[in-house]
């Protein structure tokens, strides 16, 4: 689980930019973003954080959403 933070943020990631293959859903793409965010409607002591990774398919189109364990390279 991430740590806590007050706003959403980027983070450095070995994959970012490369090909990578969702193991959830199946779909493969290119990391273009991992973020902590903010997983709940609360704010504050009963917030949950964690590391989420964006995906754009391989073919294009919308970016996915994943966890970070969910991703593994291409």
């Amino acid at each position: 689980m991430a740590a806590r933070h007050h706003a959403e943020t980027d983070i450095p990631h070995a994959l970012l930019h490369k090909p990578v293959r969702d193991i959830a859903s199946g779909t493969e793409g290119t990391l273009m973003a991992v973020r902590v965010e903010n997983v709940t409607a609360a704010d504050g002591p009963g917030a949950r954080w964690a590391e989420i990774a964006y995906i754009r398919p391989a073919g294009g189109g919308r970016e996915l959403t994943t966890a970070v364990k969910n991703i593994e390279p291409r």
